[in-house]
């Protein structure tokens, strides 16, 4: 089975017979009901047999922000997946004793070494993310590594999918310019990576309302699983000046 053990064991034994796993990376700060809608709708979409739910220790577009601790955000996401057989969460990305950087391509790969190659990985991630996807490092060799599970809304294209790929993966520009018209859905399989579009789903949780209302002591039972609720109460997290809003961010894709 697939365990979480640290930062570098991620993964052991070995894993006997053909899975489709997904690895589903963000801050989750904090993981809300959002999340897990996604995960289920990949999980059933995908027939998925695991999700792994990865905390970033250090994200890259929040390096500017003050984050909830490494240690709050994986606990809230062990309560919050306690009840899915299928969602895990893993401390692939715990901060080391020294300062790193952490790649999102290393992480993937580690995934696969340790659980053989017979088995199919896909990695999720919201649409906006997506969109730096090319800036990230190695980010060629990261989308033919593994397919993506792009979490769409309705005001994209398959133009800003494609767009956002580095130029080398990138379909000519007068493929680009006929999915203008085309709403970001279905798959977009080019020569060396595939794209899967996960547009239906319907929650409009944000992590942002659910840490504002958190600091204003508001009711978060609309935003997350019951446990995290009682979690962020009793450790007084995203409260102003309560010394619980986090460190700042140093991590990198």
């Amino acid at each position: 089975m697939l365990a979480s053990g640290g930062a570098s064991a991620i993964i052991a034994p070995r894993i006997s017979s053909r899975m489709n796993i997904s690895l589903f990376g963000g801050t989750f700060d904090p993981v809300h009901k959002g999340h897990l809608a996604v995960a289920r709708a990949a999980a059933e979409r995908f027939q998925l047999s695991k999700v792994y739910f990865i905390p970033a220790s250090m994200p890259p577009h929040r390096q500017d922000e003050r984050i909830a601790p490494f240690h709050d955000r994986y606990a809230m996401l062990a309560l919050a997946t306690a009840g899915e057989k299928k969602f895990l969460p893993s401390l692939a990305e715990a901060p080391a004793e020294q300062d790193h950087l952490s790649f999102t391509i290393d992480t993937v790969h580690r995934f696969k070494q340790a659980a053989g190659t017979s088995h199919h990985f896909f990695f999720i991630i919201g649409i906006d993310a997506f969109l730096q996807v090319a800036s990230w490092h190695r980010s060629e060799d990261l989308l033919r590594e593994i397919d993506f599970i792009v979490v769409s809304r309705p005001r994209f294209s398959m133009a800003d999918v494609a767009d956002a790929l580095p130029k080398s993966l990138r379909p000519p520009p007068a493929v680009v310019k006929a999915f203008r018209e085309s709403p970001a859905k279905g798959t977009l399989a080019l020569r060396g990576t595939v794209i899967h579009i996960l547009d239906d789903v319907k929650s409009p949780v944000s992590a942002t309302a659910v840490r504002r209302a958190a600091a204003a002591g508001k009711s978060l039972a609309r935003f997350v699983e019951p446990l995290v609720a009682e979690y962020i109460k009793k450790m007084e997290l995203y409260k102003t000046g309560s010394g619980k809003q986090g460190v700042q961010a140093r991590w990198r894709l």
